[in-house]
């Protein structure tokens, strides 16, 4: 259900045109900014309409004091049928994900794998719409439910065998940036899914968001199908602790999704990372008005307080969150 949530934020939120009112709004990545100052100086409210643009909202944060960098993502929809508007901040003198310089090779795919790439937009799209984004994730890629997307997912497998070397290439050194999100998301469909975990893993530092959410994603899947038993595969977990502190949305909604697979087995190592490295970003996004866009980061939370499923499980149906935050908190040592 998480994945498909995201899926809707990720393919429904291209146009503000026809968008339903905000429902939501959350901040990320404050230190000396206090959030009321950010909201009167975003002059937008829950309830309203979506404008037509925010370049205006953009540059109302970025003349506040010690505002280095603003990231607005803009989704749909939460759980009430109202757009969401998630705002990472990057403040001066804090620490700030710096991503890879764009790739300058003019190398391309093969015209029908693009192709597909821009039809499975549109079919995804079309499959949450409809309520059939359900997939199976079993052989360590995603087949959607929805005939449509699913058709163009079985082309993918063909792809990757037939244009594996090519798809390589594209990834690490296309100046092509759609081009490079496709190869991440064909990519995942070889066989062989441990031989590409290190190019999908290159990938997560592409200065490109969309690129970086596809190789996420397609790790992600893969995790599911390792934690389920059905695919022996090792994926490492660094780069997706880096990317939960990322003031990009996608980064944090992605890697926190991946990372609430990966920490079903509590590896003590993976646990005392996060609790390290991430906490604060962790209880910023538990916080976050939307159940389903809290849930992942919350799961992560309890399993480093020691808390089992069902009891992070129960205290999420409650909406009891702060319980769960508090114990994790409390075993760091530090304040909530």
């Amino acid at each position: 259900m998480l994945w498909i949530r995201l899926l809707a934020c990720l393919f429904l939120s291209s146009s503000t045109a026809q968008m339903p009112p905000i429902g939501i709004i959350d901040f990320y990545g404050l230190h000396n900014l206090s959030e009321n100052q950010a909201r009167q100086a975003l002059k937008i409210k829950e309830g309203d309409s979506v404008p037509a643009s925010l370049d205006d909202a953009v540059k109302e944060l970025r003349a506040l004091p010690g505002v280095e960098h603003v990231h607005l993502s803009l989704g749909c929809c939460d759980s009430n049928g109202k757009s969401t508007l998630y705002i990472g901040i990057e403040e001066k003198g804090f620490p700030a994900l710096r991503f890879r310089p764009a790739p300058k090779k003019n190398v391309l795919l093969p015209d029908d794998v693009v192709e597909a790439g821009r039809d499975f937009l549109n079919a995804i799209e079309q499959a949450v719409l409809s309520g059939d984004a359900a997939e199976d994730e079993s052989q360590g890629h995603a087949l959607t439910h929805y005939p449509a997307a699913r058709a163009i997912q079985e082309q993918y497998i063909k792809f990757a065998a037939r244009d594996l070397k090519q798809l390589r290439d594209v990834l690490h050194n296309s100046n092509n940036a759609e081009h490079r999100a496709v190869a991440a998301q064909v990519i995942a469909y070889t066989k062989n899914k441990q031989a590409v975990v290190s190019d999908l893993v290159a990938a997560i530092k592409d200065p490109d968001d969309t690129v970086r959410n596809n190789a996420m994603r397609a790790l992600g899947v893969m995790a599911q199908a390792q934690t389920e038993g059905k695919l022996k595969i090792r994926i490492p977990w660094s780069p997706f602790v880096e990317m939960l502190n990322s003031s990009v949305w996608k980064d944090r909604n992605k890697s926190s999704l991946t990372l609430m697979r990966l920490t079903q087995k509590r590896d003590p190592v993976l646990l005392a990372q996060l609790r390290d490295r991430a906490l604060e970003s962790l209880v910023e996004m538990a916080r976050w008005k939307d159940k389903g866009h809290a849930g992942a980061s919350l799961y992560i939370l309890g399993r480093i307080a020691g808390i089992s499923d069902k009891e992070i499980f129960e205290a999420f149906d409650k909406n009891n969150r702060e319980a769960i935050i508090n114990a994790a908190t409390k075993r760091a040592g530090k304040k909530p």
